[in-house]
């Protein structure tokens, strides 16, 4: 099963999205992985990747840092592998923290470039990666609902977001929203 769990910026989601991803991995008894989107530019960052390491502690997880070309954590011939030094197995149930960050990563690159049509292969890819595990928890922000005036390159990420956003709830079993710790489930399995 696919699940797609969007909210505002902590709100519970990524908790309720481990507690999620942790059930599915017991009631099926394979391998549990986190797969962290998140390049830390800041102190702020490394802070927030801190305590999500403590939160999941003792929870089986197996992580998967993994921040540009999500499928390439499965391809058998990658040297992906987990925080145990184990190659990852596509079969497993993997909980991916966040698609906000992917999209970031993925559109404004290291070198300082910006690409435009990071949406629409993040998108993609996620629909691939959808296919090719079946269990997969996705993660996501909800910062584009808002009626604020932003600049045009903010704009640009926010309407790629709301499309990534719009095609993992259309092929996800589940979607979710958690909002300031309520759970609203709008497509049930």
């Amino acid at each position: 099963m696919n699940v797609f769990i969007s909210g505002g910026c902590k709100n519970g989601k990524s908790m309720y999205a481990q507690t999620i991803a942790r059930d599915m991995s017991r009631i099926k008894d394979i391998e549990l992985y986190y797969l962290a989107t998140m390049r830390p530019v800041d102190e702020e960052d490394l802070a927030r990747i801190a305590r999500h390491i403590k939160e999941r502690a003792g929870w089986g997880f197996t992580t998967v840092e993994q921040s540009e070309d999500i499928c390439q954590c499965l391809s058998s011939d990658s040297c992906c592998k987990g925080s145990d030094g184990r190659t990852v197995n596509p079969k497993g149930v993997f909980l991916l923290d966040s698609v906000t960050a992917l999209l970031s990563n993925e559109m404004f690159k290291a070198d300082g470039s910006i690409d435009y049509d990071a949406s629409d292969r993040v998108a993609a890819e996620l629909k691939k990666f959808a296919e090719l595990t079946g269990n997969t928890v996705f993660v996501s922000d909800y910062i584009y609902g808002d009626a604020g005036q932003y600049d045009p390159l903010t704009e640009s990420y926010r309407k790629g977001l709301a499309f990534i956003d719009k095609t993992l709830a259309g092929i996800c079993d589940r979607v979710i929203e958690v909002s300031f710790g309520t759970v609203i489930e709008y497509k049930e399995f």
